[in-house]
């Protein structure tokens, strides 16, 4: 199902007091200097997704602040977004300065987070995501993990639960009373919803390398993919959500006094890595250059992409690359454009020099960011789109 962003408008947020995109739904590429708000604008629209959006930020620090100002100001992000069935208006901010949580609302009425969902598939990659494969593990989890909520919202619930009954479950044991039967429980409710964590990182594992293996050559370095959990790998293997949840919860059950001592949880689903291997060279990725690294990530994106860009009952991904086309090479670069075009998605990409993106131009927006303005480009030929 097709969803694209027909009308984007901002208040209060980052480095903008008010302003306003209306689009075709073709790709957009933002130009302008470092510090001009174009990263800003693809934050906005990725707080449209459940989460803490790419900067992965605290809501209370997101709002305009003037000099003088003690905290940010309230914000809102409102945007259309049309799709086979229609317009539906969207809306996400704070309806108080500082506040620390954000508000969202579909056509007017207050809903949770994760009804975003359904109407609207987001997938990033930033620069900060340049260093993943030479950062810990826990930033890999954290992109691997984005890539599985955008096929299986589902999977953010399971995480969210699974983090917060490990929480507590260590509260208790660092700080007491370590009741057993109140830890047995916690773990119980830790092994169901990291049980399903598991599997739905598994499945996308499976669908993400039958993708890339499906695409033949690219100008994009193939890669193998593989879960460094024995968890995933149950499920993998085909071991059901029984089985991979009595021994999760078993070993948390072993792992109480390590845990108590270590101060922190050794044993589930938040220990997986993601492990990547230059296909051609045989080589871990992280031992690969940096060109190869970062062509690498943006496979994977694209294979992700390309993935959800088939799903008929729920929207189209659309594609938020900050900064990626000024570390590939003409070829790639062009490849790359090629490649969403292809994919028929929108897709915003930033970049400070407006000549990056010359090989979109006459298929694409063209939005000069400046100071907190936009001003899109007059472009002839999607006047016929």
């Amino acid at each position: 199902m097709r969803a694209v962003l027909r009308r984007i408008a901002l208040t209060d947020f980052r480095s903008y007091e008010h302003a306003a995109l209306t689009l075709s739904g073709a790709p957009v590429f933002l130009f302008g200097p470092n510090g001009a708000g174009k990263t800003n604008l693809l934050e906005a629209v990725s707080l449209l997704a459940p989460g803490r959006g790419l900067r992965n930020a605290a809501i209370a620090e997101i709002g305009r602040r003037l000099p003088g100002e003690a905290a940010g100001r309230a914000w809102a992000v409102a945007v259309e977004v049309e799709a086979p069935d229609g317009i539906t208006r969207i809306g996400v901010g704070t309806e108080t300065a500082g506040a620390a949580r954000r508000a969202v609302r579909i056509e007017g009425e207050p809903v949770a987070p994760a009804r975003l969902s359904d109407h609207l598939r987001l997938v990033w990659l930033t620069p900060q995501q340049d260093r993943l494969f030479l950062e810990g593990a826990s930033e890999r989890r954290r992109f691997f993990d984005r890539l599985a909520f955008a096929a299986e919202p589902e999977h953010a619930v399971a995480a969210g639960a699974y983090e917060r009954a490990l929480r507590e479950r260590l509260r208790l044991l660092t700080d007491g009373p370590a009741d057993p039967a109140w830890l047995a429980a916690l773990e119980a409710q830790a092994a169901q919803a990291g049980a399903a964590v598991a599997a739905a990182r598994a499945r996308t594992l499976a669908a993400l390398q039958a993708e890339i293996d499906g695409r033949g050559e690219r100008p994009f370095p193939l890669a193998d993919l593989a879960l460094s959990g024995p968890f995933e790998q149950m499920a993998a293997a085909g071991d059901g959500l029984a089985q991979i949840e009595a021994r999760l919860g078993a070993a948390l059950a072993g792992a109480r006094e390590r845990d108590a001592a270590a101060g922190r949880s050794l044993v589930g689903p938040q220990r997986t890595d993601l492990l990547v291997t230059h296909r051609q060279k045989q080589r871990p990725a992280a031992e690969c250059s940096t060109g190869e690294q970062k062509a690498m990530i943006l496979n994977l994106v694209l294979a992700q992409a390309s993935r959800l860009s088939r799903a008929k009952s729920s929207p189209n991904p659309i594609l938020l690359l900050d900064e990626v086309a000024a570390h590939l090479d003409q070829f790639r670069r062009a490849a790359l454009f090629d490649e969403i075009e292809a994919l028929g998605l929108q897709a915003f990409l930033t970049g400070t020099d407006e000549a990056l993106f010359d090989d979109l131009k006459g298929r694409a927006e063209g939005v000069r960011v400046d100071a907190g303005t936009l001003v899109i480009l007059d472009n002839p030929a999607l006047d016929q789109a």
